[in-house]
């Protein structure tokens, strides 16, 4: 039996999966060495929503077969992965991370299983995340039916929410990659938090069917990964027309890694104030750096700002009424009671007091903002702003309290509820650490071109080496 060294479980996909052609070690091996991280790791991290040992190990065997018949397929084969646990898995307990659902089982797989179950990637866990993606609001970070998400980097700090597994899994080791979820910063939060490079795709380009819906419109599912390049590799998969799906975009998502244009060719936009005011002061050197790495590749730069409107109320409002519609029954039948957090109890009984008259009138303001930021995009091709601008919260510290300072403008400082609101693709870099805990950068384009995201990405990986640093895990 092979020994699987240490270094695999911090390695690409491209680089797990030409070992596994290579026979250095069957899929078999791979697999079982990761299910024994994963079940004695992740719980130090409160990661671990479900092991799938069994259904992995035999998934394994069937790679190894067809790698045995010399059936090759794309780079997920046999590539060992975790999701959130708002994403069915056949037959399995998908408990949304409440206790609630905790006995809540489905007869499908979720769509993204199904693509991922084509390329034959192994599935080996479920993944913790905030009681209902968060829907409500919520006080602290112990607002989960396995606990706060903890820190890989410092396990007294916050993994982020609520995609809070997911960030810890991928940073930890534990998974080569995870699928996560965003609503509003749900994928780039944990992402920024946990030093790995997270991407929300293009709202509608992967299908949600078969994933708990917090808000009809605004809801995506992505990757988070230890590169930018096995974001793309993922994406390439999971990505696609979905006919079950009505929110599905029809669009495909085929991994591009050149450039077609030149930096000189593309204006990347940026707000000064995001880095010399609105950033915490101890985390301004690591994001100035960032940008001038990117400004080095020799692209065009401009001063941009976004247009002035309440973003995060706005969305507040249409999350309120589409989640208030979705969890109706759960809330009024008094179950909500049973969630851990006092906020988010409150905050999911006020959504249904929501009028049709607010909700709508939101629904107009947003189309006002998705046309304001379109047109901010005629004149720059990304948008680059602080992922978050400060490090993790500890996990004792209440997440309803603005920290850090202020800036004397706008900036781009609500650019996560303007891009969800507007169905824009970002993707969250690692960009250096502040006292021990990372912090990132985030490229925002225009729908569809996350081709264009990762080609950036890419150039800057190729630069940095900050999605290659390995917290203080244990072998």
């Amino acid at each position: 039996m092979a020994e699987i060294p240490n270094d695999i479980f911090f390695a690409s996909i491209a680089e797990i999966g030409a070992k596994l052609r290579a026979r250095e070690f069957s899929c078999v091996e791979l697999t079982r060495a990761y299910c024994d991280r994963f079940e004695r790791l992740a719980p130090r991290y409160n990661a671990l929503a479900l092991s799938l040992r069994d259904q992995a190990m035999a998934q394994a065997r069937d790679v190894d077969s067809e790698l045995k018949r010399g059936r090759t397929r794309g780079p997920l084969q046999g590539i060992p992965y975790g999701v959130k646990d708002l994403i069915a898995v056949k037959n399995q307990p998908t408990a949304w991370g409440a206790r609630p659902f905790a006995g809540q089982v489905f007869k499908e797989d979720a769509h993204v299983i199904e693509k991922l179950n084509a390329q034959r990637a192994v599935l080996i866990g479920k993944l913790s995340m905030i009681s209902l993606a968060g829907g409500g609001n919520y006080r602290y970070a112990a607002a989960s039916v396995t606990g706060p998400g903890r820190n890989p980097w410092n396990r007294d700090h916050w993994s982020g929410g609520s995609s809070s597994g997911s960030g810890a899994a991928v940073a930890a080791g534990i998974v080569p990659f995870a699928l996560g979820s965003e609503t509003s910063g749900s994928i780039l939060t944990p992402s920024a938090f946990c030093g790995v490079t997270g991407l929300r795709p293009t709202y509608g380009l992967v299908s949600r069917r078969g994933a708990m819906a917090l808000s009809w419109t605004l809801d995506k599912i992505g990757p988070l990964c230890r590169s930018v390049e096995d974001c793309a590799l993922v994406l390439h998969e999971i990505a696609g027309r979905d006919t079950a799906d009505q929110t599905s975009s029809g669009k495909s998502f085929t991994y591009t890694p050149k450039m077609r244009q030149k930096p000189d060719e593309i204006t990347i936009g940026y707000a000064p104030v995001d880095f010399d005011e609105w950033a915490d002061p101890t985390a301004r050197e690591a994001f100035k750096n960032a940008l001038a790495v990117i400004k080095g590749f020799g692209f065009r730069v401009k001063e941009v700002a976004l247009p002035e409107f309440p973003y995060g109320a706005v969305l507040g409002t249409i999350l309120a009424g589409e989640a208030g519609s979705i969890f109706e029954e759960f809330i009024r039948s008094g179950s909500v009671d049973l969630l851990h957090d006092a906020r988010q109890i409150a905050g999911l009984k006020s959504y249904i007091e929501l009028s049709a008259a607010d909700y709508l009138r939101a629904m107009r303001v947003r189309t006002v903002i998705q046309q304001a930021i379109y047109s901010l995009f005629l004149d720059v091709n990304v948008l680059i702003t602080p992922t978050r601008f400060e490090t993790a919260d500890k996990i004792a510290d209440r997440l309803d309290q603005g920290r850090g300072p202020t800036g004397s403008s706008q900036g781009l400082s609500t650019m996560i509820p303007a891009g969800n609101l507007a169905g824009l693709p970002a993707l969250s870099l690692p960009c250096g650490f502040v006292n021990g805990l990372p912090v990132a950068i985030s490229l925002v384009g225009r729908a569809f071109y996350e081709n264009q995201l990762i080609q950036i990405g890419n150039m800057f990986q190729s630069q940095t080496d900050w999605h290659k640093r390995r917290p203080p895990v244990d072998a």
